[in-house]
């Protein structure tokens, strides 16, 4: 006989655990021990960058917690962020929210990404925590790397491209941190590279480089480089750079001096594309720990 779901009104209480309703593999639980241990001393690195006044403001650690759920869920949006944990058990257990405890509004993490986790640097300290915890675990053997960039197309319209004369930085509308920041890394550019600016900037983006990498569409974008153990494939380093070879080749550099200073990580192999092997690049290699490089077309 077919059943029938009987009464259609709620009962008035619940005897509700929502520590019993996660399951002991799912993978929230298992990650939340070494989460709760890399996040034990983060808000004393954030403490200088609130006030002593005004009101209470959203947990940091419920902010941090939140993104990991988006990384590792692959929610890329944090609207769409919100929406999820504010609907998914297992979402509020691992963030340590009660069910009727509030979801902060997607607009909170925009205005701490550019303000106090920006000036913390927090997402670095974050990020090289999981990579020694990674290495506790046996995970990164620290004895060959391989090095790669993929673009993110710049929320910045290539159909408003313009020639560097064009632009006049001087306008209110210029007055960003985008811009900023552009003229601030002229002027600090190294005077031996002799570079020229480039033919086509974004006045919205002009860190933003014109790109026809990721989709044989041209455009703006950034490269995303990452500095990879191949024993069991975990990133070791990340630098975000202006999508240019010339940049993703310099932040190759950089990431193997930083995971040398911080985690003691030297190399023996590296593996690259074609794209790396200039003769400045692999010189510089040669004359650091790493003595073989393989490039692959």
């Amino acid at each position: 006989m077919m059943g029938r779901q009987s009464g259609d009104q709620s009962r008035l209480f619940y005897l509700f655990n929502l520590e019993r309703r996660i399951p002991a593999g799912h993978l929230l639980r298992r990650i939340n021990p070494v989460v709760t241990r890399i996040l034990g001393e983060l808000r004393e690195k954030l403490e200088p960058f609130y006030s002593e006044i005004g009101r209470p403001s959203i947990d940091p650690e419920l902010m941090i917690r939140m993104l990991i759920i988006g990384y590792c869920y692959g929610i890329r949006f944090e609207r769409r962020l919100c929406e999820e944990v504010e609907l998914h058990l297992a979402y509020r257990w691992f963030c340590r929210l009660d069910l009727d405890d509030k979801v902060p509004d997607h607009l909170t993490f925009s205005v701490n990404r550019h303000g106090r986790f920006r000036d913390s640097d927090l997402f670095r300290q974050v990020f090289e925590a999981v990579v020694r915890a990674c290495m506790d675990a046996g995970l990164v053997k620290g004895e060959a790397f391989a090095v790669d960039a993929s673009v993110m197309e710049a929320d910045a319209s290539r159909y408003h491209a313009k020639a560097p004369d064009e632009i006049d930085w001087s306008l209110p509308e210029r007055q960003t941190r985008a811009v900023a920041e552009f003229l601030g890394a002229l002027d600090d550019e190294d005077p031996e590279a002799d570079r020229k600016l480039p033919k086509a900037i974004s006045p919205v983006d002009p860190c933003s480089a014109w790109t026809a990498k990721a989709n044989k569409r041209v455009q703006f974008g950034y490269g995303l480089n990452y500095l990879i153990d191949v024993e069991r494939a975990v990133i070791v380093d990340v630098e975000a750079t202006p999508a240019r070879t010339y940049d993703e080749v310099a932040a190759t550099r950089t990431m193997i001096k930083r995971t040398e200073q911080t985690q003691g990580l030297k190399p023996k192999r590296l593996l690259a594309d074609t794209a790396y092997g200039t003769g400045k690049f692999l010189g510089w290699l040669i004359e650091t720990v790493i003595r073989r490089a393989i490039l692959t077309p």
